[in-house]
């Protein structure tokens, strides 16, 4: 049975973040739908006072980076969980309002009037958040930091899907999702002045993308050669990042969790209690290495 709302949604957590920090650069992948891993282990990590200085996502982790700000528990699985089959946020609904797959002026204007986002918590200069877009002239990543854009533009636009939607405009330049270039946002880590660094995967350890790129894109996005050519690598990229971060954390150089089983979920699943039992997969696997990411923070 396909239910259109997850049948356990009243048993999700709820509660504000304590008010304490946490000195470290949190790095959110994307991956659609298999975000409700990331908010797992955001949640957990809320409800046990490990409250990061600086976030950044991609994609749908620039989405997850704006809840985990806002020190909302529970907050981004609760939407994600009860507006999946509503189509003015995932659906022709959202097409026709915004262009593309995400309904974003119905999650700012409609879900954000009945549950608000604690936009003075967001806005707090103590944390730092940034979300990645990727430029079409250039194809190039750039980085939008709260306090210095219109940070709710600047996330429509790391989350905006490539081939289905159209591009987001942000000073005249057209954007799409993040990951078209780096869908693992680590260019900014370096920006953040961080010396601890945790990465959240969303698909497990052992995942790697075939390199190339579909034959549409050449044709779709023929007005922006460089954002083909860029596009073009991403999946090389992207493996040599994955190589990499193993590397790094093998020799406690950073943190990196991700998905302790394989993930089922697909980029836009529908059904509701793989959504949800991902969610608590992302929750579980923090909570079994919370002793080993405090050792890593107090070396």
């Amino acid at each position: 049975m396909n239910r259109k709302i997850y049948r356990y949604i009243d048993r999700l957590p709820t509660g504000k973040a304590d008010g304490s920090l946490t000195p470290g650069c949190l790095v959110l992948e994307g991956g659609g739908w298999k975000g409700l891993y990331t908010l797992g282990v955001l949640d957990c990590l809320m409800m046990n006072g490990i409250n990061f200085t600086s976030v950044v996502g991609c994609s749908a982790g620039a989405l997850s980076a704006m809840c985990y700000a806002a020190g909302q528990i529970g907050y981004g699985a609760r939407i994600d969980l009860t507006y999946r089959h509503d189509t003015n946020y995932c659906g022709l609904g959202a097409y026709r309002r915004d262009g593309g797959i995400t309904g974003f002026t119905y999650l700012y204007r409609d879900i954000m009037k009945k549950m608000p986002i604690d936009k003075k918590r967001l806005c707090d200069p103590s944390r730092r958040l940034a979300v990645s877009a990727t430029n079409l002239l250039t194809g190039q990543t750039e980085y939008f930091e709260k306090g210095h854009c219109d940070l709710f533009r600047a996330v429509q636009a790391s989350a905006t899907v490539p081939y289905i939607s159209m591009p987001v405009m942000i000073n005249g330049v057209p954007y799409l999702d993040g990951g078209c270039s780096e869908k693992i946002p680590m260019g900014w880590v370096k920006s953040s002045g961080e010396k601890k660094i945790v990465v959240v995967r969303t698909r497990e350890l052992s995942f790697r993308r075939k390199p190339g790129l579909p034959p549409t894109a050449r044709l779709m996005y023929r007005r922006y050669p460089e954002f083909v050519k860029s596009m073009s690598k991403t999946n090389e990229r992207f493996n040599r990042m994955a190589d990499m971060l193993e590397e790094k954390a093998s020799r406690s150089r950073l943190f990196l969790i991700a998905p302790s089983e394989p993930v089922e979920v697909t980029r836009f699943e529908g059904d509701m209690d793989k959504l949800g039992n991902l969610y608590h997969l992302g929750v579980h696997d923090m909570e079994n290495r919370l002793d080993e990411l405090m050792e890593y923070l107090r070396q």
